[in-house]
């Protein structure tokens, strides 16, 4: 029986997070020998119904530069994630003050944003991407200085 579309969409991402990992070292990582690795983005008939467990897919995803599986997973769902690889997940040390400063340049960017795409009276889709660029930094600004006030709080 051949693959169903999303069980080919998954495979393909599952093969794209071992090749950015490489074989050897998603092998290692994972516990899981080169031959069981291929199987489970392997689309012969054989193999159809294998797929990567979750905890594989977490430790190979730590240590690739994107989140191939978790993304596609996401996609199905009609999820967007937003992937920022030059943000630790850890809290901020900044100041409330320094956070409201840059709250306020964000801000500033992303109305400079918004009057130049609609400027011809439409958005287009680079335009769009450009704002929600904007819209995400704006929102991680917003975070970090939810958890300055929450850290300063107690």
């Amino acid at each position: 029986m051949p693959l169903s579309s999303t069980q080919n969409f998954l495979k393909h991402h599952t093969e794209a997070l071992v090749k950015d990992v490489g074989i050897e070292a998603a092998s290692q990582l994972s516990g899981r020998s080169k031959a069981s690795l291929n199987r489970y983005y392997s689309d012969l008939p054989e193999h159809a119904d294998r797929f990567m467990p979750i905890d594989v897919v977490a430790a190979l995803e730590s240590a690739s530069s994107f989140p191939h599986v978790t993304t596609a997973l996401a996609d199905l769902r009609g999820v967007i994630l937003a992937h920022d690889d030059q943000r630790p997940n850890a809290p901020t040390r900044g100041s409330v003050n320094a956070d409201v400063i840059a709250l306020s340049q964000r801000f500033a960017l992303l109305i400079a944003e918004y009057q130049t795409a609609i400027e011809d009276g439409t958005i287009s889709a680079n335009e769009a991407r450009r704002l929600l660029n904007e819209t995400l930094a704006l929102q991680r600004v917003l975070i970090d200085m939810k958890l300055n006030l929450e850290r300063e709080a107690s």
